[in-house]
């Protein structure tokens, strides 16, 4: 069984800075798709960004040149460097792995709480 574990979330103030990380039971390169979403009180999940196998990234406009995913193959790590923070990003943010193969099988972590407040 697959499993994501998110770390890193915490409180921030306004401007601040947080690395998210999440780490996989399995090898990242397994997964076609790895990225994070984030779903706050009330609104739908929606996403934040994603990596694929190839390195290739892709980001909300929101969060364009503010957050940076990255993957690390060797440590079986996926992490989201999340900068010039705003009250906002506050969410639940979730880490994401897709494997596509006769269809697409998603697995999600359980999330972990960003706060941005003064």
């Amino acid at each position: 069984q697959v499993q994501l574990v998110e770390s890193g979330g915490g409180l921030v103030q306004p401007g601040g800075s947080l690395r998210l990380s999440c780490a996989a039971s399995r090898s990242i390169s397994s997964f076609n798709v790895m990225g994070w979403y984030r779903q706050a009180p009330g609104k739908e999940r929606e996403l934040v960004a994603t990596i694929t196998s190839g390195g290739g990234t892709n980001y909300a406009d929101f969060v364009k040149g503010r957050f940076t995913i990255s993957r690390d193959n060797a440590k079986n790590t996926v992490c989201l460097q999340m900068d010039s923070l705003k009250p906002e990003d506050t969410a639940v943010y979730y880490c994401n792995g897709a494997i596509i193969f006769y269809g697409t099988h998603n697995y999600w972590g359980q999330g972990t709480q960003v706060t941005v407040s003064s």
